[in-house]
């Protein structure tokens, strides 16, 4: 008989209450719960953001922390649980960013440290306390941490990328707007 060891018992109270916090934001964004301001205004949050459309960006931020969130508390598919959660959190990080590092001024401390986490523990595993461990690993392969982790980049990548060309052409229409007054 295998005894609960430290490590299983660390992962799983890191897992649990980092799956907490992420999976509360989460909800904010979905349902408005935890005095968050629910899909339309979380929508509308993200337009202004530079986040297009806004729907379908606060539906995916939502499901990236709550289901990334609920996930890695139940250590289910762990790898695409941490990759989703730390995605979601790499794109509060850019809205975060300009405030610069720390919390106090607005800054992305708190988004940085929650998608570190998040990814941690997808590329550790959950430990033997686990759903995963439970259904003998059938949904944390080591081939779905690669993949998880990549397609969780690519995303970034895209979404950022357009968040960016959004706001340069807003910047220029005002530039233009100014121009023509």
């Amino acid at each position: 008989m295998t005894c609960i060891n430290r490590h299983d018992l660390g992962l799983l109270v890191l897992r649990l209450g980092t799956g907490a916090v992420l999976g509360a934001h989460g909800a904010q964004k979905l349902f408005g719960w935890f005095g968050g301001g629910g899909l339309a205004g979380t929508a509308a949050g993200m337009e202004h953001m530079g986040f297009l459309p806004g729907r379908r960006s606060a539906i995916a931020a939502g499901l990236g922390e709550a289901g990334g969130g609920a996930l890695l508390a139940l250590g289910l598919a762990t790898p695409a649980a941490g990759a989703a959660a730390a995605g979601a959190m790499a794109g509060a990080v850019a809205v975060h960013a300009p405030a610069g590092f720390f919390a106090q001024s607005g800054g992305y401390e708190y988004p940085a440290f929650l998608g570190f986490t998040a990814a941690v523990i997808g590329l550790t595993g959950p430990g033997r306390l686990s759903l995963d461990r439970a259904t003998c690993h059938r949904f944390d392969q080591p081939w779905t941490v690669g993949v998880a982790f990549a397609g969780s980049a690519l995303a970034v990548v895209a979404v950022l990328g357009k968040r960016i060309r959004a706001q340069a052409a807003a910047v220029a229409a005002a530039d233009s707007e100014a121009d023509a007054e």
